[in-house]
């Protein structure tokens, strides 16, 4: 399976991706002619601070810290 992470994105595509409902379709098109058609089979989750929010503040920072070590090794 391939990833795009959504940071690496102009803001403007990333919110687009982001703003999609379940059982939307997103039409990918260049030069005119279709390349892909992408359906939500599971919408974006509310903002990722929100989530953060829920936990207990030693969870919050070993989450961030996981993220932050995952970008890491994923950039080197």
């Amino acid at each position: 399976m391939k990833r795009i992470d959504l940071d690496d994105l102009p803001p403007r595509v990333a919110r687009t991706l982001t703003s999609l409902a379940d059982g939307e379709e997103l039409l990918l098109a260049q030069n005119g002619a279709v390349v892909a058609r992408l359906l939500v089979a599971q919408p974006a989750p509310a903002a990722p601070d929100e989530t953060l929010l829920d936990l207990a503040p030693e969870e919050r920072v070993k989450e961030v810290l996981e993220q932050f070590s995952a970008m890491i090794n994923d950039e080197f």
